[in-house]
């Protein structure tokens, strides 16, 4: 008996020794970083960044791949059926972790916690709505008594039916009481287009693709759905402050498969955290109005989890279903 529990305390020991050895080497090759949404968004501008500062500082490339749809679920599914080697890695995101999973349930092919491993977080997200200024509104609550007025007759874009700038739409309407169409598109680009001619009237968009239109007078920001200010912005005001109790803001983060050893992500997580704490990072995020916020894979797992939770109480909550949400 005691040989055995030698031999197995020995075996593990040097597994320990292995999978740390391991982590030390890695990455002998490059690393394919998926992200879920198409070019020009939030998320492709902060996977983009972390690709940047690996490959410098692991002198191996990460290798960028867009892999879009469903409001990032398609993205997020390559990545839990991959193998836990850390060569496949996801740009986690909002709608492919909480949104998505909340509103269509078993319909996603993973569970957002059971099905990968959290590395670590890179930013906060927080959207922007923004409206064309063909749009009498300067600010949200003149939004809310412009739709009450005329009913049906405004309409707001979406990356996509269920994604989280969706999402957060629908609750402003229900916690709001007015009425908007949805006109979902594939992507934020599409989106984006449309209402710069002002076939869209309202949109919540991320940061950096919106902010140079907002700086150029183009399109109009009027709420934040961050509970505070953006530095990027500062005169916009968060949306709770008309609408007490609203909040809807992302944040983009690393996950491997289930399964991926602690070694490496130990490594990864300490190489990311160096990466998105250095001041010209910090200082280049939030000029696209991101917020740095690098973290442990502990705290990163526990948010994920605390926010299922709260917007799957959320959906419930305002009635929202996957067939609402078309």
């Amino acid at each position: 008996m005691r040989l055995r529990f030698a031999s197995l305390v020995l075996g593990a020991g040097l597994a320990a020794l292995a999978a740390h050895a391991l982590a030390q080497s890695y990455p002998t090759k490059p690393v394919r970083l998926i992200i879920p949404y198409p070019p020009g968004g939030a998320t492709d501008v902060t996977g983009r960044e972390v690709s940047r500062q690996l490959t410098e500082m692991w002198g191996q490339q990460v290798v960028t791949d867009n892999r879009a749809g469903a409001a990032g679920t398609i993205g997020h599914a390559t990545v839990a059926k991959a193998a836990p080697d850390a060569y496949t890695l996801v740009v986690g995101t909002f709608g492919g972790l909480i949104s998505g999973p909340a509103l269509l349930g078993d319909k996603v092919p993973y569970d957002p916690v059971r099905d990968f491993t959290p590395i670590g977080l890179a930013v906060y997200t927080p959207w922007v709505l923004v409206v064309h200024p063909s749009v009498a509104a300067k600010n949200v609550r003149e939004l809310i008594d412009l739709a009450k007025t005329s009913p049906g007759k405004l309409n707001y874009g979406s990356t996509g039916s269920g994604t989280p700038n969706h999402l957060g739409m629908v609750l402003l309407t229900v916690q709001s009481g007015i009425d908007m169409v949805h006109v979902p598109y594939r992507g934020a680009g599409g989106a984006t287009v449309d209402l710069l001619t002002g076939r869209v009237h309202a949109l919540f968009s991320g940061a950096p693709q919106i902010l140079p239109h907002v700086k150029s007078g183009k399109l109009r920001a009027i709420g934040v759905g961050h509970d505070a200010r953006l530095s990027a912005l500062p005169n916009v005001p968060a949306i709770s402050e008309s609408v007490p109790g609203f909040y809807n803001s992302g944040y983009y983060g690393l996950l491997g498969p289930r399964g991926t050893s602690q070694p490496l992500v130990r490594k990864i997580n300490a190489d990311l955290r160096k990466a998105f704490s250095a001041p010209e990072v910090v200082k280049r995020m939030e000029s696209q109005g991101l917020i740095a916020a690098p973290g442990t894979p502990a705290e990163f797992g526990e948010l994920i989890r605390k926010d299922l939770a709260l917007w799957r109480k959320v959906i419930k909550t305002t009635g929202i279903t996957a067939e609402s949400a078309q």
